[in-house]
Order: C-alpha cells, then sequence, then structure tokens
C-alpha cells in the first residue's frame, strides 16, 4: 500500500501520473504555487492535526481546492497533506534564503520601522532590490546580512543544528519557532544541499549508509520514533519531548534514558 504521506492523491483526485493506479475521481496536473506566510501547518485533513510544516517560499503543486483547503504536495520532499488556501500565492521565482536562525520583515529598509512578520531559517525570498542594508521582497524588507543566494549552501549540518539550541519542542514543527526531531535533521541537512525527508522513519530508511566505527559530528541515530544528530563523537544535539526543546545530551546519557521510558535501543546509526 502507498505511504498516503508521499502520495498525491485523496481519493477526490490523484496526480496525473498515477492513472491507472490509484483511484480517484480526477486526475491532475496540479498548479504551482508557494507558502505566503511565515509558517504554514501542513494538516493530515482539512482542519486536522498537524504532520509537518513549510516556510515562508516554500513551492508545492496544489491538486485541488476545496471549501478554502489546497491539497499538495511539497516540492522539497514529496510530503502531501492541506494547507489554508489563504497560505499561498502565486510561485514567483526565489533568489535567497534565510540563512540566520530567525529574522524579521520591516515596513521599510529600517530598523525601527515597523516589523511585519518574523521569518524562520531556510525561509526563502524572492528580492527585487538590494538597499544599503536591506533587501526589498514582496513581503517588506529584510536585512541583508540574514539572507544568502539561493543555490549557496552550508557545510556542516551539525553547525547548522546549533543554530536551532533552544527552539521549542513542537510536534510535526519545522521553523526555528518550534520543532521536532526530523524537522531539525531535515533543516540541517537541506540547508547543506543534501535532500531529506521529512519523517523520522523515511530519514532512517534512505539516509546515508550504515555508519562503521567510532560516532562523529553529523552521524545520525535513529530510534523507534526517534532521530538524533551527533554534534560531536560524545554529544548529540536534538529536539526531544523530554527537554522540550533542541539541546545538547551527552551521549550515553541520552542513549540511557531513552532506553530507560521504554523506546529501546538504537535502530540505526547513519553517516552522510
Amino acid at each position: 500500500m502507498s505511504d498516503p504521506r508521499l502520495t498525491p492523491a485523496n481519493g477526490h483526485v490523484a496526480s496525473r501520473e498515477l492513472q491507472g493506479i490509484i483511484a480517484a475521481d480526477e486526475y491532475v496536473t496540479g498548479a504551482a504555487r508557494q507558502v505566503s506566510v511565515p509558517v504554514a501547518d501542513l494538516l493530515r485533513a482539512p482542519a486536522g492535526p498537524r504532520d509537518r510544516q513549510l516556510l515562508m517560499g516554500e513551492a508545492v503543486r496544489v491538486l485541488e481546492e476545496r471549501d478554502g483547503w489546497a491539497f499538495l504536495q511539497a516540492r522539497k520532499d514529496g510530503y502531501c497533506g492541506y494547507v489554508h488556501h489563504s497560505q499561498l500565492c502565486d510561485l514567483q521565482e526565489v533568489t535567497h534564503w534565510v540563512n540566520a536562525p530567525s529574522t524579521h520583515l520591516y515596513e521599510e529598509p529600517n530598523f525601527k520601522s515597523r516589523d511585519l512578520m518574523p521569518l524562520s531559517f531556510g525561509s526563502k525570498l524572492t528580492v527585487l532590490e538590494m538597499h544599503a542594508r536591506f533587501a526589498q521582497t514582496p513581503f517588506g524588507f529584510v536585512p541583508r546580512q540574514h539572507i544568502v543566494e539561493l543555490g549557496e549552501v552550508e557545510r556542516s549540518p551539525a553547525q547548522v543544528a546549533r543554530l536551532f539550541l533552544g527552539t521549542p519542542y513542537l510536534w510535526g514543527g519545522n521553523s526555528r519557532f518550534g520543532i521536532d526531531c526530523s524537522g531539525l535533521v531535515q533543516a540541517a541537512l537541506t540547508a547543506c544541499g543534501i535532500d531529506c525527508a521529512g519523517d523520522s522513519d523515511l530519514q532512517e530508511k534512505s539516509l546515508g549508509r550504515d555508519a562503521t566505527g567510532n560516532p562523529k559530528a553529523g552521524d545520525l541515530l535513529f530510534w523507534k520514533g526517534h532521530v538524533a544528530m551527533l554534534a560531536d563523537n560524545k554529544t548529540l544535539i536534538h529536539a526531544n519531548a523530554h527537554a522540550m526543546s533542541v539541546v545538547l545530551e551527552g551521549l550515553d546519557v541520552a542513549c540511557a534514558r531513552i532506553a530507560e521510558q521504554g523506546d529501546g535501543e538504537v535502530t540505526r546509526h547513519a553517516r552522510l
């Protein structure tokens, strides 16, 4: 049976390439759109529970709009779900992305002007014009030192993950305002130009190779329902519900605690 998280079909419609494979009333190509709010919850059903989140500027393919909800597939990882149609806009050419932990869009190119919205690390923007200290976007002005050109990537996933230290834990979260274990891994790897699935079970199946030898920074450890990254050979960095935030935790301490709370032993040690 197809994984519904990654299958662009909901019974009413299905992506055209699924015709003859999955039953639907209609088969469609879909329309390219993008997220127009700082963070949009990607829901399992209209007004349903959150599965993941999408950030400002992320590209999506909308397969159906019904009763104010868009059924879509995210371009970055193929994840499918529902977003309220008011959180989407026409696709624009993205030119830059936010590489600071978080930033703000301002009404004018002046840090004393009214702030319009916060943006998380990883948000994508269309820069219309560069000013002395700010970049103008369709949604406001962002500090130039908080963005880099699209295509520029970070080098160390572990260093990127450290930017999220102290971020509150949020189930299904993908932003600096709230994130979960797999969201943290995806943010860190995507920033380094590495394709990454959205959920920890999908990451366990697809990322890296089985590691041999001692742990090192950037390695991933998986448990049933959880993933953590090695900040160094003795320390994990992970978003977890025990601390309710992104924290550094001793490797041996974390492994013992996770086993004691009933979640078992490490199921995979992966190296990218």
